[in-house]
């Protein structure tokens, strides 16, 4: 069985932005971390106006892979031997679309018809902006190339609508933070692919040490759930 490791949720993370307090998406619901929403069963309304430890708020983004996410995954290739660059391609779709159980590319390549998965795999870019994600994401499934550099982009500050202020972004390196999530300690060296680069853009940072986490550790994230919308 496919498990979510640091190269997995390094991959994921890169596509995403990072928030470590409480603000309101482009449907104006309130999101936290690594697309993190109330409806994973972890309240985050309590992070309104209280930024989080960089290692809380990556404890709970895999808590939410591996409990919400990853079971879905596991279940539309059932019976079929995924390398650990598919898997993170196919939860990196289903975090971003909820739809690997009703992808028709998913059905194509357990049916062996690669060529038509990957042309379907395509069919899943809209809007425009989503484009250079899926081309990443259909490079990884089906060439294993791997394009995350070991950070994310953080944006730092919030507008008066509790939005992001994309002028506040700024990219940070996770690895370490990641492995600590992980609980793999912050020894476990990983490393990004040798064919994908840092892009020149991407100047990482380490992260400053924020106020500690106002919740329970991941391990007990479990008592916080309530049922799932």
């Amino acid at each position: 069985m496919n498990r979510i490791d640091t190269d997995v949720a390094l991959e994921l993370a890169s596509h995403e932005g990072l928030v470590r307090q409480a603000y309101r998406d482009s449907e104006g619901v309130w999101t936290w971390s690594i697309g993190v929403t109330s409806a994973s069963g972890h309240d985050v309304t309590r992070y309104i106006g209280r930024p989080q430890a960089l290692e809380h708020c990556l404890a709970v983004y895999v808590w939410l892979l591996e409990r919400r996410y990853a079971p879905a995954v596991r279940d539309a290739f059932r019976g079929r031997v995924l390398t650990q660059a598919q898997f993170a391609a196919a939860l990196s779709f289903h975090y971003n679309t909820g739809a690997i159980a009703r992808a028709g590319w998913v059905r194509l390549w357990r049916a062996g018809d690669t060529a038509g998965a990957r042309r379907a795999f395509m069919d899943w870019s809209r809007p425009a902006a989503i484009l250079p994600r899926r081309r990443q994401e259909c490079a990884l499934f089906f060439d294993a190339a791997w394009s995350f550099d070991g950070g994310v982009t953080e944006f730092t500050r919030l507008t008066a609508g509790a939005t992001p202020e994309r002028s506040s972004a700024r990219r940070i390196d996770i690895r370490a933070a990641m492995a600590v999530a992980l609980g793999a300690g912050t020894g476990t060296p990983v490393h990004p692919p040798s064919q994908a680069p840092p892009s020149p853009s991407a100047t990482l940072h380490p992260a400053a040490a924020p106020p500690r986490p106002a919740t329970a550790p991941a391990a007990a994230f479990a008592g916080d759930l309530f049922p799932i919308r």
